[in-house]
């Protein structure tokens, strides 16, 4: 049932014999394993449920180690290929899944010969249940980069050393096969073994504290005790996603257009300063101020400064809904550059920052920039003792909950590719439409996308103008609701 790795160049006899005896054994006991498979149902669905939530529907897969092919169809790829090692697997998957948009192939996955038939490249490769099992677990990594585009995701999920005993136990009671020779890597191993194979680790995951079923008890563990902090490092499983490592401006070319929305309500004591001191970025860029029903003369502002500098890229928006969220997504809308980035019209992130956003997206850094506040000393009352605390509480929240650290989840501006924007807007029922401010949607939306989010530091600067349109306690309490909302998504599964 496993892929087993060859180098392209001449296998040694040894590794031979295991890729072998990998294939004897799941070929003799496929019937067997099939069964248990049914047996095991509760854990098998709950992991089905939490690849679900990792991987959209509807992107190009390539599954290795798919056996019968049943984590490959519940996936729903627009295009997916699964390889496996046993022939009566890929017989019983092509039988039950077969069809124009999947495919099984018996074979090697790290023979050169085997990946020519698969037509990459991918946007997801699987290994479920499969490291473990891989006689060279870094040759296999290395040569899956013809299979990958930049923005491909290897997703990788194994058991926990740590239940090693467990497993070997019901394996000498008979409850469970006794497996061909393993490497039970830890996920710190399999982390180094993706770097030395030009693999970048974007997030790591760990699911399923109690894999048997017990009604209601083995739901309200695996869903709500298991990935809490500190209790989540005694699961089952670990997952791994990692992207092909960045390389600078690959396919994107060095200076791409840049469209820097700014949502603008009650600014108008900003508006002259921040128009003077936006940075020239190439040729094809905007910035789009979108004026978000103002009770002073922002708008009036705006038009005259539009109409005074007609030898700059400057747009005016009228908002028709409210809200900076709304804003947003409007200006993001309307967006034509390449890249996306929001900017807070009150200038507590100095708009000289902008091009130092876009270079971490050109040199593949980053997938998503994070402004981060929380480096530097800020200046004078730009943030309250309060809005510090809850800062701080929503960082260590939101790294838990989107399984990468993001320090400073209420700085307004963050920037990404339009290409990938649209992809969060696609998959944008999945959390639903309920973020006022437009930072959340995009971090959630990256997180479900498995996108490289990355902090980049910032000068925090204090408002010299009107009042902040946040609301401290109001807003507060729908960022924990919305944070609530999200762990249901991201975590309980």
């Amino acid at each position: 049932m496993r892929s087993e790795a060859r180098s392209p160049d001449t296998v040694p006899e040894s590794e031979e014999a295991l890729v072998g005896e990998v294939r004897r054994f799941y070929e003799d006991h496929h019937e067997g394993i099939e069964r248990a498979r049914h047996d095991r149902r509760y854990f098998y669905a709950y992991l089905t449920r939490v690849l679900q939530t990792r991987i959209p529907a509807g992107q190009a897969i390539l599954d290795i180690g798919c056996g019968g092919g049943h984590v490959l169809a519940a996936l729903r790829p627009s295009r997916g290929v699964g390889v496996d090692l046993s022939a009566p697997a890929v017989a019983a998957a092509t039988a039950a899944y077969g069809s124009p948009a999947l495919r099984f192939v018996q074979g090697d996955a790290g023979d050169p010969d085997v990946l020519r038939r698969l037509e990459g490249p991918f946007d997801v490769i699987l290994l479920v249940n499969v490291v473990t099992q891989l006689s060279d677990v870094q040759a296999t990594l290395e040569a899956l980069h013809p299979l990958c585009h930049p923005r491909t995701r290897v997703v990788i999920y194994s058991y926990s050393r740590l239940w090693q005993p467990v497993l070997r136990l019901v394996e000498f009671l008979g409850i469970k096969y006794r497996q061909p020779p393993e490497s039970w890597l830890p996920p710190e191993e399999v982390r180094n073994m993706l770097a030395l194979a030009d693999f970048e680790t974007v997030r790591r995951d760990e699911q399923i504290i109690m894999p048997a079923h017990v009604p209601l008890l083995s739901d309200l563990l695996n869903r709500y005790v298991g990935p809490l902090p500190i209790l989540s490092w005694f699961s089952l499983m670990y997952g791994i996603v990692a992207r092909p490592a960045p390389v600078r401006a690959q396919g994107r070319g060095a200076s791409p257009t840049v469209s820097v929305v700014i949502p603008c309500r009650n600014e108008s004591g900003h508006i002259p300063e921040l128009v003077a001191r936006l940075p020239e970025l190439p040729v094809g860029s905007e910035y789009l101020f979108v004026e978000g029903n103002s009770t002073d003369d922002t708008e009036a502002v705006l038009r005259q400064a539009v109409a005074d500098n007609p030898h700059r890229p400057l747009r005016l928006l009228k908002q028709p809904g409210r809200g900076k969220g709304d804003a947003v997504r409007l200006g993001f809308a309307e967006a034509r550059g390449e890249v996306v980035l929001i900017l807070d019209s009150d200038m507590g992130v100095a708009p000289e920052e902008i091009p130092k956003f876009v270079r971490v997206l050109t040199t593949g850094k980053g997938e998503m920039v994070n402004g981060s506040r929380m480096v530097y000393p800020m200046e004078g009352r730009a943030m309250r003792f309060l809005n510090l605390l809850a800062n701080k509480a929503f960082a260590f929240l939101f790294s838990w909950l989107l399984g990468q650290q993001v320090r400073d989840t209420l700085c307004g501006t963050k920037a990404l590719y339009r290409s990938d924007y649209a992809r969060i807007a696609a998959n944008r029922s999945f959390f639903g439409d309920f973020d006022p401010f437009g930072d959340f949607d995009l971090l959630f939306g990256a997180a479900r996308l498995n996108l490289r989010i990355v902090d980049l530091a910032v000068r925090y600067h204090e408002r010299r103008y009107g009042e902040t349109n946040i609301s401290r306690f109001r807003h507060g309490l729908l960022l924990f609701r919305m944070s609530a909302f999200a762990a249901r998504k991201l975590k309980f599964l």
